[in-house]
């Protein structure tokens, strides 16, 4: 299994059980998550409580939670939105942070293909939500989702040169 962590911040961001669609020649990568019921399992074991004078809901301790796949197994903190300038800001200082940990080739095309991703994020702004990793490191890679024109699971993003791969 291979997992993909933040480069800055090393939290696990994403695994390859997610897969991933390249975007803006491969500076983002989009994921598509899922909402999953959690928690209370309904167990049939055949007994009818009803005609055993018990109550339909007798001993039923629901604790079934709706969570988004991705945001729950790499526990994703979400964080309050952006303004255009607020947004603006966050973009350049991760990519004065992370520019210097990225090498050769991947730095140059880092470079020259982070602007046109930007656009891109900009473009969706209003809609998207922002996370980051466990830590909540302030100068960590940032996790975007929205939801696709009326899709009901939710579209991750994220800045691929930030992730390194990790083999478990």
């Amino acid at each position: 299994m291979l997992v993909y962590q933040d480069l800055i911040s090393g939290d696990e961001l994403l695994s390859d059980s997610f897969p991933y669609k390249e975007l803006e020649n491969g500076v983002l990568w989009e994921v598509q998550g899922k909402w999953v019921v959690q928690g209370a399992v309904d167990v049939d074991i055949g007994a009818n409580p009803s005609a055993e004078g018990g109550d339909d809901d007798e001993g039923v301790d629901d604790q079934a939670v709706k969570v988004v796949d991705i945001v729950d197994t790499f526990r994703l903190q979400e964080q309050p939105s952006f303004d255009k300038k607020g947004f603006v800001g966050y973009i350049k200082k991760y990519i004065k942070n992370l520019t210097p940990k990225l090498e050769g080739e991947a730095q140059d095309l880092f470079k020259k293909n982070i602007e046109s991703a930007t656009k891109f994020l900009m473009s969706k702004l209003k809609d998207l939500q922002f996370f980051l990793g466990e830590s909540m490191h302030d100068d960590g890679a940032l996790v975007f989702a929205y939801y696709k024109d009326g899709a009901t699971d939710p579209t991750f993003l994220y800045i691929a040169p930030g992730l390194k791969e990790v083999k478990c």
